[in-house]
């Protein structure tokens, strides 16, 4: 609870305002967890909630965070990871951000995850976008790109495969787009990580590891010597006092985009506004 506190303001820059699934561990890390969509009936009238559909016709009411004594509520429930759906719940149709998510097969080494992400920088900075990098807390890395909300959950995962199998042209010995695991190598764009029903970890949250390490934004500038067990529940509150969020520019301004991608398979608009321009 006090680490949530301790890094609130970044946490809520990621998960704040945002639809959350709650991960819970309620007997460690080493006992048993779930996944919670629906928020708790018992909840403090305080907490925000909101109706989120998902594409089977289910609905749940998922929370809002808004606030450092939200996440602590939240962290008290055994929650360690924070799963912020795509959305503001202002609008729970159209996405604010397309996600990036480097996901490494087993055998593939650090470095070269890290490789793929400067990858996908180049890839991003030629079509006019700027992404947002951080660890994953495990073995992969993730990239956010701010866009307008203006386009379906459908366009944006489109066009998340679309820059999956770009930046798979571009580095076809480090880097795949193929969705069936035997024909992977490398390290896998999950481009569907974009879908409605989906979330990833959370800017600053705590994965299940002995050293609970921690989702841990970067600049671009640290991606090619960082290593994710330098950020821990133990060390992240020192560098976030120190240095702040780097990634607090996320969410200033928006510009417009409209860049074409061509691939070896498909020719699609990345018609995109990114929240912060290059």
């Amino acid at each position: 609870m006090r680490y949530h506190v301790a890094v609130a303001e970044g946490a809520l820059r990621g998960a704040g305002g945002r639809p959350n699934m709650l991960v819970r561990y309620p007997n460690g890390i080493d006992g048993e967890f779930f996944y919670q969509k629906r928020a708790p009936q018992g909840r403090p009238s305080w907490i925000e909630v909101v109706e989120l559909r998902f594409p089977s016709g289910r609905a749940a009411d998922e929370i809002v965070p808004r606030d450092a004594a939200a996440l602590a509520w939240m962290a008290n429930l055994g929650c360690l990871e924070l799963h912020p759906h795509p959305v503001r719940a202002e609008d729970l149709e159209h996405p604010d951000e397309l996600r990036v998510d480097l996901d490494p097969v087993p055998g593939v080494t650090w470095e070269q995850v890290r490789s793929v992400a400067r990858e996908v920088e180049g890839t991003l900075a030629d079509f006019g976008l700027r992404g947002w990098p951080k660890t994953s807390g495990s073995r992969g890395l993730h990239v956010y790109v701010r866009i307008e909300r203006r386009w379906t959950f459908t366009d944006v995962r489109r066009a998340a495969l679309a820059f999956a199998r770009e930046v798979e042209r571009r580095a076809p010995a480090m880097a795949t787009s193929k969705w069936w695991k035997e024909e992977r190598q490398g390290v896998f764009l999950d481009y569907n990580q974009n879908a409605k029903d989906r979330t990833i970890a959370g800017a600053y949250s705590v994965r299940p590891t002995p050293d609970a390490r921690v989702s841990a934004p970067l600049s671009w500038d640290e991606v090619p010597s960082c290593d994710p067990h330098d950020f821990t529940l133990a060390t992240m509150p020192r560098r976030f006092a120190e240095a702040g969020d780097v990634h607090a520019a996320m969410d200033e301004r928006a510009a417009a985009g409209n860049k074409m991608l061509v691939g070896d398979t498909c020719r699609l608009a990345l018609c995109m506004a990114v929240v912060t321009p290059l």
